[in-house]
């Protein structure tokens, strides 16, 4: 009997875990389609159709993308260099304003708490941002403004605010009535216990950082200054131009004919979501925690 009850007991979990592993099948089904289609010989994609595994391998979406090694590995390093600077620097600002926000001493926090949830509803337009930019701030072609364009997230730093007003406010003041000054409170006592919350914003700004490419295309001019993702949209609509136009430019025809189109865009894909799909395995056990405790309050 015992051994009948703890079976029946396993059952639901079997259950449980059967359609989490059929879920999680689900979601990486995509990836290895994406990834076979870069793989694939763009003749057999058009005749073929999409399968799992390459029917004529062929590695000529990558070799297109890859012509320019050297453009492409400038364009990694910039992406690398201002995801990291621009991540790291957007985890300092916004603790630093959720945590002032979140001290009950501090004044007028409520109508400041009001114009920072205010931009997410409302903000000046393209065009004032565009002119503040390049007219006044002289921005215009330089790492700062992709960096600066993404510091400040308002629905981060209200995140980042709810989670740290859960920090027992007795441990604060302890700290305060052994000398500890703000700076050295918020950095040697309240970030050490507040890894989920920002490994959660860190994520968030990471991403950000290095999907961006609505900043270059306002704002970059100079190519050594390209980050992956504008360089592969780049890449992609000299490619669609191409395609189109084969047509009206004999001479290009047949080598338009020729050119790895489906493949080299999902090729695009594999090669710009390879540095986050291997982040976030690291901080994935941070995440729902971060979210559920910073989103208990308002």
């Amino acid at each position: 009997m015992q051994k009948s009850g703890s079976v029946l007991g396993q059952t639901p979990k079997l259950v449980i875990n059967l359609i989490f592993i059929i879920y999680s099948l689900m979601c990486i089904l995509p990836v290895v389609l994406v990834l076979s289609i870069s793989m694939t010989d763009e003749r057999s994609l058009m005749t073929d159709g999409y399968h799992l595994i390459p029917k004529v391998f062929s590695s000529s979406g990558y070799d297109y993308i890859i012509s320019g090694t050297s453009t492409i590995l400038n364009a990694y390093k910039v992406s690398l260099f201002v995801t990291l600077v621009g991540a790291f620097s957007s985890l300092l600002v916004t603790s630093l304003i959720g945590y002032a926000l979140s001290r009950p001493e501090l004044k007028y926090r409520g109508q400041i708490s009001f114009i920072i949830f205010f931009t997410i509803l409302f903000n000046g337009g393209l065009a004032p941002y565009y002119i503040l930019v390049t007219r006044y701030l002289h921005m215009k072609d330089t790492l700062l403004i992709l960096i600066l364009a993404l510091l400040v997230s308002p629905g981060n730093i209200l995140l980042m605010r709810n989670f740290f007003k859960d920090v027992p406010s007795s441990i604060i003041e302890s700290a305060r009535i052994d000398g500890s000054g703000e700076f050295r409170t918020f950095f040697q006592i309240v970030l050490p216990v507040s890894t989920p919350v920002l490994a959660t914003i860190g994520l968030f700004a990471s991403i950000a950082y290095w999907n961006d490419w609505f900043t270059y295309s306002l704002f970059i001019e100079n190519g050594k200054l390209y980050n992956l993702q504008y360089l592969l949209q780049a890449l992609m609509s000299n490619l669609d131009y191409l395609q189109s136009n084969a047509a009206a430019l004999k001479s290009l025809e047949n080598a338009a004919a020729m050119l790895p189109g489906e493949s080299a865009r999902m090729a695009t894909c594999i090669l710009s979501i390879g540095p986050i799909i291997l982040l976030y395995p690291f901080l994935q056990k941070y995440f729902v925690k971060g979210l559920t405790l910073g989103a208990v309050k308002s």
